[in-house]
């Protein structure tokens, strides 16, 4: 207990999902959470989103656990909203130790037009950068940033097929992206060591994945196909042959990644993919 004692970590897309699991297993080791979600659905995207609801919850959680919340609505895609909820959050808790990047959604679906494409990007990329500005005038040296990528930025023929509509192609631009971003900002911040990292998870166990269209993505050859139906697909993304991982996997990445053992652990593309990766892209080793 303790990895990340007193600790403060701004967290978007906190409501639900990967987000809470963070915010949840960093309050168990001791941190304080201002977390952020957009508590509102975007018209590309056909799952609905997060509700205020799920962010209350969020936050009843993390102080279930004894630490402290300052939750906002925001909206990823506003620079200044982001703004004045990270200045909300450390004039309530008195500073800022670290920043997940986190909100994101898939607006997959070949009915969706460039609105798609462009939702994808502003949320899952710009919502990315418009974290990090807003946290970066609070951040002391030593501090960490995550964001947060996806297999899909890795491998080919993910969620980037005709399938699946521009929406698909922008959450792979997006992803990509990211990777990107984390390993130059990374180069700009160790002068100040700050460590700048990415994780990249596979399929997920959460309201993305468990959604009607993410069905049809796995399995374009079915109509109107099931979660059953999908399941035998989701493997596909794996290399150990499970079907997902849970958002508590992804959130001992984060853990560490806030804590001090990742220290110098910087311009990484973590991935918590169960290989994934190494299966979709077999490298021959260099001599």
């Amino acid at each position: 207990m303790g990895r990340v004692q007193d600790k403060v970590v701004f967290i978007t897309g906190a409501a639900r999902g990967q987000g809470r699991a963070h915010a949840v297993r960093l309050a168990e080791e001791g941190a304080d959470i201002i977390a952020v979600d957009i508590c509102a659905d975007i018209d590309t995207n056909a799952y609905p989103l997060a509700t205020q609801a799920d962010l209350d919850e969020t936050v009843r959680l993390v102080e279930k656990l004894g630490r402290r919340a300052v939750a906002r609505v925001a909206d990823v895609r506003d620079p200044a909203a982001l703004k004045n909820a990270v200045a909300d959050g450390v004039a309530e808790l008195g500073k800022l130790d670290a920043v997940v990047a986190q909100a994101g959604i898939a607006p997959l679906g070949p009915q969706q037009g460039i609105a798609a494409f462009l939702d994808a990007v502003t949320v899952d990329f710009n919502g990315v950068v418009h974290a990090v500005e807003a946290a970066m005038p609070h951040l002391p040296d030593g501090a960490s940033i995550i964001a947060t990528g996806s297999i899909a930025a890795l491998i080919p023929a993910s969620v980037d097929n005709p399938s699946n509509g521009p929406g698909g192609l922008g959450y792979s631009f997006a992803k990509r992206s990211v990777a990107a971003f984390v390993h130059d900002l990374a180069t700009v911040l160790t002068s100040r060591k700050i460590r700048v990292n990415a994780i990249h998870p596979t399929n997920v166990n959460t309201d993305m994945l468990n959604s009607d269209i993410m069905y049809r993505s796995f399995r374009p050859d079915l109509e109107n196909p099931t979660r059953e139906d999908a399941l035998v697909s989701f493997p596909a993304t794996t290399g150990f042959g499970n079907p997902y991982v849970e958002p508590e996997d992804i959130a001992e990445m984060v853990l560490f990644l806030v804590s001090e053992e990742s220290r110098y652990v910087t311009g990484m593309q973590m991935r918590v993919d169960a290989g994934g990766y190494v299966k979709k892209r077999q490298q021959q080793p260099a001599f």
